[in-house]
């Protein structure tokens, strides 16, 4: 015998670990989502670039990209025995403290700058998350491109949002800010 576990056992590990990481990557994205929002007076002052999509497109977008991550990450936990899994399961918390983290930063506390300090962080540590996925499953690494994608084009929307409010949005809605302190 010269395999640890048949082919249907690694399916039977990989949907047990998808049924339980989909589901909690969505509701973590969804619970983050839910501590600063674009609704607020200061938001809707701020001066939009000429690439801010639809806000629709936002929930939407990482709906589904967290279900890809989700997937990605249930490929990785669910390859027993592989070399470098331990690591690639650890950066890959670490950097999901990072993402989660943005919307408090930039909605709730109306930080752009350090929101955009926060993406970088989350680009940066995604590509660790991305190296050590690649060798322990090619195709967990690939489907986390989209998401490299979506941060870095988040990345360049937040410093477009810090180019176009210098203020930081202070003075654009006349005193009528709403703030959060956590």
């Amino acid at each position: 015998m010269n395999f640890l576990a048949s082919k249907a056992q690694l399916r039977a590990s990989f949907l047990r670990w998808s049924l339980f990481l989909v589901p909690l990557i969505v509701l973590l994205g969804f619970t983050a989502g839910q501590l600063g929002s674009p609704d607020t007076v200061w938001f809707q002052s701020l001066t939009k670039p000429a690439i801010f999509p639809p806000t629709a497109a936002f929930g939407i977008v990482w709906g589904i990209l967290y279900v890809i991550v989700g997937f990605a990450l249930a490929l990785v936990v669910s390859a027993w025995g592989a070399s470098g899994r331990g690591l690639a399961i650890i950066l890959f918390a670490l950097h999901f403290i990072g993402n989660l983290a943005w919307t408090p930063v930039f909605f709730g506390m109306q930080e752009m700058t350090l929101g955009l300090y926060v993406l970088i962080y989350v680009a940066v540590s995604l590509l660790l998350v991305i190296a050590a996925f690649w060798r322990v499953r090619q195709i967990a690494a690939l489907m986390m491109l989209p998401y490299l994608a979506w941060v870095c084009f988040a990345a360049v929307l937040n410093y477009q949002f810090i180019e176009a409010n210098p203020d930081g949005g202070a003075d654009a809605g006349e005193g009528a800010v709403e703030r959060i302190e956590f």
